[in-house]
């Protein structure tokens, strides 16, 4: 049974990013990881931090004197969401479209080409 996840925005992905890069971790470690790589202010930080345990994608602790921040779901699941969702959103629900605008639109090597043979004679037919 698939599970129901909420939508997650871009901003949002990056503070998920560093969750499944280590978790439980404090705000003020999120706030530390974020801040070499963006230019994010502090509260901006907490506010994302904020909309994802209202959504419940990130789960918090509150019995140490710290409250800490995990994620409730793994990167797969996510991922596996929200490529469901773009399928959806720009291809009307039709892998078979996206696969092919894509193998039109862009060079693949012949190594690329034989992965993907490989991995599409792989999968069991339904």
């Amino acid at each position: 049974m698939e599970k129901n996840i909420p939508s997650i925005s871009e901003s949002e992905w990056e503070i998920m990013n560093v969750l499944w890069e280590k978790a439980p971790q404090s705000a003020s470690d999120i706030i530390s990881s974020l801040q070499e790589s963006t230019d994010w202010k502090p509260k901006t930080i907490r506010t994302l931090l904020d909309r994802l345990v209202q959504k419940d994608v990130v789960g918090v602790n509150k019995n140490l004197r710290v409250y800490t921040f995990y994620p409730l779901y793994t990167q797969e699941e996510c991922q596996r969401a929200e490529t469901h969702s773009f399928i959806n959103r720009i291809y009307g629900g039709t892998l078979k479209s996206m696969l092919v605008q894509f193998i039109q639109e862009d060079t693949l090597s012949d190594d690329e080409i034989k992965e993907l043979r490989f991995i599409l004679n792989k999968k069991p037919e339904k």
